[in-house]
């Protein structure tokens, strides 16, 4: 299932590095549409459409591939709620890098955060997703407003641009 809104790129098309959706990276198959954007740590995240601040968390500076860091506590986000009953969620922000807060009104391409590598994460890079707000478990395939090319594995080799 697509989303009803069409969104904004969340990041500047100057910081936009290498963009994924890759099974092997997103693993829940509920996470089928989640995008990564690879990006340098501090890069500023954009609303990807109008909508109100649902919930902040940005306390953590810790992440990395251990197991440990697989449980929420380590994982900074913002989830913005949209029109059409969609939320947006942006992850692995950096420690103390929101920089709007719950109830807040934001418009598309507001900056709204900086990009970091808390969690369970390989790496700085922002990862996107859509959901429905009743059903925040299984991501919508996003439509954006402008052409996007995303890298979908496999065959891709994750070594092969580094």
């Amino acid at each position: 299932m697509e989303t009803k809104n069409i969104y904004s790129i969340p990041v500047k098309k100057s910081g936009l590095g290498l963009v994924i959706s890759d099974k092997r990276a997103h693993n829940k198959d509920h996470w089928e549409h989640a995008i990564d954007f690879i990006l340098p740590e501090g890069t500023e995240l954009l609303a990807a459409e109008d909508g109100i601040v649902l919930e902040v968390k940005d306390d953590s500076s810790e992440g990395g591939l251990e197991e440990k860091y697989d449980d929420e506590k380590y994982l900074n986000f913002i989830k913005i709620k949209h029109e059409n009953n969609e939320v947006s969620e942006y992850s692995h922000i950096k420690h103390k890098g929101a920089l709007v807060k719950k109830g807040d009104r934001v418009e598309k391409g507001q900056v709204i955060g900086l990009s970091g590598n808390t969690g369970y994460s390989s790496e700085p890079h922002l990862h996107f997703h859509v959901v429905e707000f009743d059903n925040q478990i299984k991501t919508l395939e996003i439509k954006f407003n402008k052409e996007l090319k995303v890298i979908r594995g496999p065959p891709y080799d994750f070594n092969e641009t580094r």
